[in-house]
Protein backbone atom coordinates (compact mmCIF):
# COMPACT_ATOMS: atom_id res chain seq x y z
CA UNK A 1 0.00 0.00 0.00
CA UNK A 2 0.97 3.31 -0.61
CA UNK A 3 1.65 6.04 1.58
CA UNK A 4 -0.22 9.46 1.30
CA UNK A 5 2.77 11.32 1.65
CA UNK A 6 5.20 9.01 -0.57
CA UNK A 7 6.89 11.04 -3.08
CA UNK A 8 5.93 10.84 -6.96
CA UNK A 9 8.20 11.26 -9.75
CA UNK A 10 7.26 13.13 -12.76
CA UNK A 11 9.52 12.35 -15.68
CA UNK A 12 7.58 14.91 -17.84
CA UNK A 13 10.51 17.67 -16.97
CA UNK A 14 10.52 21.35 -19.01
CA UNK A 15 12.54 20.40 -21.53
CA UNK A 16 12.21 17.27 -22.06
CA UNK A 17 10.55 17.27 -25.53
CA UNK A 18 13.46 19.46 -26.92
CA UNK A 19 15.89 16.86 -25.61
CA UNK A 20 13.61 14.43 -27.63
CA UNK A 21 13.87 16.35 -30.62
CA UNK A 22 17.90 17.33 -30.01
CA UNK A 23 18.75 13.47 -29.96
CA UNK A 24 16.65 12.16 -32.95
CA UNK A 25 18.56 15.70 -35.05
CA UNK A 26 21.62 14.36 -33.72
CA UNK A 27 20.91 10.78 -35.05
CA UNK A 28 19.15 11.96 -38.65
CA UNK A 29 22.42 13.91 -38.77
CA UNK A 30 24.49 10.55 -38.18
CA UNK A 31 22.90 8.79 -40.43
CA UNK A 32 22.66 11.12 -43.22
CA UNK A 33 26.35 11.75 -42.93
CA UNK A 34 27.10 7.81 -42.89
CA UNK A 35 24.81 7.57 -45.59
CA UNK A 36 27.06 10.56 -47.71
CA UNK A 37 30.01 8.33 -46.99
CA UNK A 38 28.85 5.24 -48.23
CA UNK A 39 27.70 6.56 -51.50
CA UNK A 40 30.99 8.06 -51.99
CA UNK A 41 32.45 5.02 -51.02
CA UNK A 42 30.52 2.73 -53.77
CA UNK A 43 30.63 5.45 -56.63
CA UNK A 44 34.51 5.01 -56.62
CA UNK A 45 35.61 7.85 -54.54
CA UNK A 46 38.40 9.27 -57.38
CA UNK A 47 40.53 6.48 -57.68
CA UNK A 48 41.46 5.08 -60.94
CA UNK A 49 39.98 1.71 -61.75
CA UNK A 50 40.03 -0.30 -64.91
CA UNK A 51 36.58 -0.72 -66.27
CA UNK A 52 37.06 -2.71 -69.63
CA UNK A 53 39.62 -5.04 -71.11
CA UNK A 54 39.59 -6.94 -74.60
CA UNK A 55 41.14 -10.13 -74.64
CA UNK A 56 45.30 -10.43 -74.05
CA UNK A 57 47.30 -10.79 -77.26
CA UNK A 58 50.58 -12.90 -77.41
CA UNK A 59 52.75 -10.61 -78.53
CA UNK A 60 51.80 -8.29 -74.99
CA UNK A 61 51.35 -5.10 -76.64
CA UNK A 62 48.42 -2.93 -74.73
CA UNK A 63 46.53 0.07 -75.93
CA UNK A 64 45.52 2.10 -72.82
CA UNK A 65 42.58 4.44 -72.90
CA UNK A 66 42.63 6.70 -69.48
CA UNK A 67 39.55 8.61 -69.51
CA UNK A 68 40.53 12.00 -67.53
CA UNK A 69 37.51 14.14 -67.88
CA UNK A 70 34.00 15.26 -69.44
CA UNK A 71 33.54 18.79 -70.88
CA UNK A 72 29.57 18.67 -70.10
CA UNK A 73 28.85 22.22 -71.90
CA UNK A 74 30.02 20.87 -75.57
CA UNK A 75 29.78 17.44 -74.85
CA UNK A 76 33.65 16.12 -75.11
CA UNK A 77 35.35 13.33 -73.55
CA UNK A 78 39.23 13.69 -72.86
CA UNK A 79 40.99 10.95 -72.81
CA UNK A 80 44.82 10.12 -72.42
CA UNK A 81 46.00 7.36 -74.73
CA UNK A 82 49.34 5.21 -74.16
CA UNK A 83 51.09 2.11 -75.45
CA UNK A 84 52.57 -0.13 -73.79
CA UNK A 85 54.84 -2.04 -76.67
CA UNK A 86 54.58 -5.67 -76.33
CA UNK A 87 58.82 -7.72 -76.82
CA UNK A 88 57.76 -8.31 -80.63
CA UNK A 89 58.05 -4.62 -81.34
CA UNK A 90 61.53 -3.36 -79.72
CA UNK A 91 64.75 -3.93 -80.60
CA UNK A 92 66.42 -6.31 -78.22
CA UNK A 93 69.90 -4.20 -78.33
CA UNK A 94 68.27 -0.29 -77.37
CA UNK A 95 64.94 -1.68 -76.24
CA UNK A 96 63.55 0.94 -78.70
CA UNK A 97 61.07 0.36 -81.67
CA UNK A 98 62.26 -1.64 -84.46
CA UNK A 99 59.99 -0.19 -86.89
CA UNK A 100 57.62 2.74 -87.14
CA UNK A 101 54.64 2.45 -84.66
CA UNK A 102 50.86 4.35 -85.74
CA UNK A 103 48.17 4.48 -83.60
CA UNK A 104 44.56 4.84 -85.65
CA UNK A 105 42.08 6.48 -83.64
CA UNK A 106 38.80 6.61 -84.73
CA UNK A 107 35.81 8.50 -82.94
CA UNK A 108 38.09 11.32 -82.34
CA UNK A 109 37.53 15.48 -82.39
CA UNK A 110 41.59 16.05 -82.75
CA UNK A 111 44.50 13.94 -84.68
CA UNK A 112 42.64 10.67 -86.03
CA UNK A 113 46.59 8.69 -86.11
CA UNK A 114 49.69 9.41 -84.79
CA UNK A 115 52.87 7.77 -85.17
CA UNK A 116 56.37 7.06 -83.00
CA UNK A 117 59.41 6.56 -85.19
CA UNK A 118 61.85 3.89 -85.19
CA UNK A 119 64.50 4.51 -82.43
CA UNK A 120 61.87 5.72 -79.94
CA UNK A 121 59.31 4.76 -77.56
CA UNK A 122 55.77 5.75 -77.53
CA UNK A 123 54.82 8.40 -75.51
CA UNK A 124 50.80 9.45 -73.91
CA UNK A 125 48.79 11.76 -76.18
CA UNK A 126 45.41 12.96 -75.28
CA UNK A 127 42.58 13.42 -77.23
CA UNK A 128 39.16 14.47 -77.31
CA UNK A 129 35.95 11.86 -77.97
CA UNK A 130 32.43 13.75 -79.51
CA UNK A 131 29.68 12.81 -77.28
CA UNK A 132 25.84 13.00 -77.40
CA UNK A 133 23.94 14.52 -74.21
CA UNK A 134 22.38 17.37 -72.97
CA UNK A 135 23.79 19.20 -70.12
CA UNK A 136 20.48 20.90 -69.59
CA UNK A 137 19.39 17.53 -67.51
CA UNK A 138 21.73 18.23 -64.83
CA UNK A 139 22.08 16.17 -62.67
CA UNK A 140 20.25 13.62 -64.39
CA UNK A 141 22.66 14.04 -67.62
CA UNK A 142 24.02 11.13 -69.68
CA UNK A 143 25.80 10.79 -72.42
CA UNK A 144 27.31 8.48 -75.21
CA UNK A 145 30.15 8.28 -77.45
CA UNK A 146 30.31 6.66 -80.94
CA UNK A 147 32.56 3.86 -81.86
CA UNK A 148 35.72 4.04 -80.18
CA UNK A 149 38.57 2.05 -81.68
CA UNK A 150 42.37 1.81 -82.16
CA UNK A 151 44.56 -0.20 -84.49
CA UNK A 152 48.29 -0.33 -84.04
CA UNK A 153 49.87 -0.51 -87.50
CA UNK A 154 53.52 -1.43 -87.64
CA UNK A 155 56.83 -0.68 -90.16
CA UNK A 156 55.98 0.69 -93.67
CA UNK A 157 53.48 -1.63 -94.91
CA UNK A 158 51.44 -0.64 -92.18
CA UNK A 159 50.82 -4.27 -91.15
CA UNK A 160 48.01 -4.65 -87.77
CA UNK A 161 49.70 -5.82 -84.51
CA UNK A 162 47.32 -7.40 -82.75
CA UNK A 163 46.98 -6.17 -79.38
CA UNK A 164 45.14 -5.68 -75.89
CA UNK A 165 42.71 -2.34 -75.19
CA UNK A 166 42.32 -1.68 -71.40
CA UNK A 167 39.95 1.33 -70.44
CA UNK A 168 40.87 3.17 -67.19
CA UNK A 169 38.31 5.42 -65.26
CA UNK A 170 39.95 8.71 -64.00
CA UNK A 171 37.01 10.61 -63.17
CA UNK A 172 35.60 11.85 -60.29
CA UNK A 173 31.58 11.91 -59.70
CA UNK A 174 30.85 9.72 -63.32
CA UNK A 175 30.05 5.97 -63.53
CA UNK A 176 30.80 4.48 -67.23
CA UNK A 177 29.42 1.45 -68.70
CA UNK A 178 31.47 0.14 -71.96
CA UNK A 179 29.45 -2.14 -74.40
CA UNK A 180 30.70 -3.73 -77.91
CA UNK A 181 29.39 -1.95 -81.16
CA UNK A 182 29.66 -5.53 -82.49
CA UNK A 183 29.20 -9.01 -81.30
CA UNK A 184 32.89 -9.20 -81.87
CA UNK A 185 34.75 -8.80 -78.59
CA UNK A 186 37.78 -7.09 -80.66
CA UNK A 187 35.07 -4.20 -82.00
CA UNK A 188 34.91 -0.92 -81.39
CA UNK A 189 33.29 0.24 -78.20
CA UNK A 190 30.60 2.43 -76.64
CA UNK A 191 31.21 4.44 -73.89
CA UNK A 192 28.13 5.47 -71.73
CA UNK A 193 28.53 8.00 -68.59
CA UNK A 194 26.03 9.19 -66.28
CA UNK A 195 26.93 11.66 -62.94
CA UNK A 196 27.03 8.59 -59.71
CA UNK A 197 24.85 9.08 -56.89
CA UNK A 198 26.78 10.59 -54.79
CA UNK A 199 27.47 13.88 -56.83
CA UNK A 200 23.77 13.70 -57.82
CA UNK A 201 22.88 13.81 -53.90
CA UNK A 202 25.53 16.24 -53.04
CA UNK A 203 23.79 18.30 -55.98
CA UNK A 204 20.22 17.94 -54.53
CA UNK A 205 21.39 18.77 -51.54
CA UNK A 206 22.56 22.03 -52.07
CA UNK A 207 19.69 22.59 -54.33
CA UNK A 208 17.88 21.98 -50.50
CA UNK A 209 20.22 24.40 -48.76
CA UNK A 210 18.95 27.28 -51.00
CA UNK A 211 15.13 26.43 -50.97
CA UNK A 212 15.35 26.94 -47.11
CA UNK A 213 17.35 30.11 -46.48
CA UNK A 214 14.46 30.94 -49.12
CA UNK A 215 12.25 29.62 -46.60
CA UNK A 216 13.53 30.82 -43.60
CA UNK A 217 14.16 34.52 -45.05
CA UNK A 218 10.38 34.58 -45.61
CA UNK A 219 9.13 32.65 -42.18
CA UNK A 220 11.10 35.42 -40.15
CA UNK A 221 10.03 38.19 -42.36
CA UNK A 222 6.28 37.39 -41.94
CA UNK A 223 6.36 36.82 -38.30
CA UNK A 224 8.19 40.11 -37.79
CA UNK A 225 5.29 41.82 -40.03
CA UNK A 226 2.58 40.40 -37.94
CA UNK A 227 4.24 41.52 -34.90
CA UNK A 228 4.75 38.33 -33.25
CA UNK A 229 8.34 39.02 -33.13
CA UNK A 230 10.47 42.22 -32.40
CA UNK A 231 12.16 43.76 -35.51
CA UNK A 232 15.71 43.21 -35.07
CA UNK A 233 18.19 46.03 -36.94
CA UNK A 234 21.22 43.74 -37.49
CA UNK A 235 18.72 41.71 -39.29
CA UNK A 236 19.25 43.77 -42.28
CA UNK A 237 22.43 42.36 -42.38
CA UNK A 238 21.70 38.72 -41.97
CA UNK A 239 19.37 39.26 -45.33
CA UNK A 240 21.48 40.81 -47.45
CA UNK A 241 24.37 37.82 -46.32
CA UNK A 242 22.09 35.36 -48.17
CA UNK A 243 21.21 36.94 -50.88
CA UNK A 244 25.56 36.96 -51.24
CA UNK A 245 25.19 33.77 -50.58
CA UNK A 246 23.34 32.33 -53.60
CA UNK A 247 25.67 32.48 -56.31
CA UNK A 248 28.51 30.59 -54.55
CA UNK A 249 26.56 28.02 -53.96
CA UNK A 250 24.91 27.79 -57.42
CA UNK A 251 28.48 27.89 -58.14
CA UNK A 252 29.13 25.28 -56.09
CA UNK A 253 27.24 22.73 -58.14
CA UNK A 254 28.86 19.35 -58.90
CA UNK A 255 29.41 20.28 -62.31
CA UNK A 256 27.62 23.14 -62.93
CA UNK A 257 25.25 23.24 -65.94
CA UNK A 258 24.97 26.58 -67.70
CA UNK A 259 23.19 29.70 -66.84
CA UNK A 260 19.99 29.48 -67.91
CA UNK A 261 18.99 25.96 -67.68
CA UNK A 262 16.44 24.58 -65.41
CA UNK A 263 17.62 25.25 -62.08
CA UNK A 264 17.53 28.70 -62.71
CA UNK A 265 14.35 29.01 -63.85
CA UNK A 266 12.16 26.40 -61.35
CA UNK A 267 14.85 27.27 -58.21
CA UNK A 268 18.14 29.89 -57.70
CA UNK A 269 15.59 32.82 -59.66
CA UNK A 270 12.89 32.53 -57.25
CA UNK A 271 15.23 31.82 -53.66
CA UNK A 272 16.39 34.78 -54.91
CA UNK A 273 13.12 36.79 -55.53
CA UNK A 274 12.22 35.03 -51.85
CA UNK A 275 14.76 36.47 -50.10
CA UNK A 276 14.49 39.91 -51.81
CA UNK A 277 10.87 39.78 -50.92
CA UNK A 278 11.67 39.08 -47.66
CA UNK A 279 14.34 41.51 -47.36
CA UNK A 280 11.38 44.18 -48.11
CA UNK A 281 9.31 43.11 -45.56
CA UNK A 282 11.89 43.66 -43.16
CA UNK A 283 12.87 46.93 -44.39
CA UNK A 284 9.00 47.57 -44.01
CA UNK A 285 8.81 46.85 -40.52
CA UNK A 286 11.92 48.67 -39.39
CA UNK A 287 10.09 51.74 -40.59
CA UNK A 288 6.88 50.68 -39.58
CA UNK A 289 8.50 50.20 -36.34
CA UNK A 290 10.41 53.05 -35.56
CA UNK A 291 9.13 55.90 -37.39
CA UNK A 292 8.41 57.65 -34.04
CA UNK A 293 11.48 57.63 -33.01
CA UNK A 294 12.72 61.22 -33.01
CA UNK A 295 16.51 61.35 -34.78
CA UNK A 296 19.22 61.71 -32.84
CA UNK A 297 20.68 65.30 -33.26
Amino acid sequence: MVSRFSPTYNFCVPGGRSLRFGIIGVGVFIAAYVASIVLYVNSGMGHPHQFAESPPSAGGTTVIIAVEDIQSDNSLLIANYSVSVGPELLDPVTQNLKEDLSLVLTSVVAASKHTWLQGTLPDVFRVSLPLTGDVADWPFDTYQSGPISAKLLSGAAQEPVIHTVIMVDRMLGWKINVSHVKSDVFGPYRVDLYRSESTVGFGVLILGVLIALAGVALFVAVETVRDRRKFQPPMTTWYAAMLFAVMPLRNALPGPPPFGSWIDVTIVIWVIVALVASMVLYISCWWRHLKHDKPVV
